[in-house]
């Protein structure tokens, strides 16, 4: 009768369990020892051994497929495999750290979706006396134009920053929230869409704003999807975009329509 342990009993001192063990017989990293007179396989301090050495890499990272080439392994490759499992395990480290500081954006709200610097500067717009409802849809518009045009979003949060600071230019951003509440046929629309141009083309560092989102390619449609995001719940915003940006084209400013392909 061989001495040793049966499979149950393995699996404990070792810390594992006996689906394991049989697992790591099947893949061949621990061979099965035989059975004896009773028809029990017994495992000797070779085997318990062995189930260690397995069990200890396989927690420390290393793929199973790699475990049992790594044991037979001489002392530089040892060290070498070694070394390139620590590397991937500092990867999956990194990527498991970054997903967590996501979630924690997550709970922060905006932060998961635009960056600190685009949150801090809807946090200037609602200083500044933005309404609630023209911050809320500035944002919603800055995280398509990130995900859309995001070769283009930092210069353009530069540009905006700039604007933020263009006191005149703020109030007729102020009276273009108000103009969201009036009729489409106000005839306050097409006057205030003429100051706004008007001040725009006086000032071409601002035109960026405008300008500064529109794709490489797909222009049309990225640029249409962006500016005029939520407007068909303000049919007087519509128009009032609508016309600021037909006197920017009167004026040569090149505005992708939205019909254009």
């Amino acid at each position: 009768m061989r001495n040793g342990v049966t499979i149950g009993q393995a699996a404990v001192f070792v810390g594992v369990t006996v689906k394991t063990v049989r697992h790591y017989h099947k893949l061949g990293l621990v061979e099965e020892p035989e059975r004896d007179s009773s028809g029990y396989r017994r495992y000797g301090s070779a085997d318990l051994l062995r189930l260690v050495q397995v069990r200890t890499l396989a927690a420390a990272g290393v793929p199973l497929a790699e475990i049992g080439l790594l044991l037979d392994a001489d002392a530089a490759l040892f060290a070498t495999t070694l070394a390139d499992v620590e590397r991937q395990l500092t990867e999956r480290i990194e990527e498991l750290i970054a997903r967590r500081d996501t979630l924690h954006r997550l709970a922060d709200g905006d932060r998961a979706l635009l960056p600190d610097r685009a949150v801090a500067l809807l946090e200037r717009m609602l200083g500044l006396g933005f309404p609630a409802d023209e911050v809320a849809a500035t944002r919603e518009g800055w995280v398509l134009a990130k995900a859309l045009v995001p070769e283009g979003f930092d210069d353009y949060l530069t540009h905006f920053e700039h604007a933020l600071e263009d006191t005149r230019l703020v109030a007729l951003t102020q009276r273009a929230a108000e103009a969201a509440a009036w009729e489409p046929d106000d005839p306050r629309i097409a006057e205030l869409a003429t100051a706004v141009a008007d001040h725009y083309l006086a000032n071409p560092a601002l035109l960026k704003t405008v300008t500064g989102l529109q794709a490489r390619t797909e222009a049309a449609i990225r640029y249409t999807l962006i500016a005029h995001h939520g407007e068909e719940q303000t049919p007087a915003v519509a128009r009032l975009a609508a016309l600021f940006e037909a006197k920017l084209r009167a004026a040569g400013i090149h505005i992708p329509r939205p019909d254009s392909h």
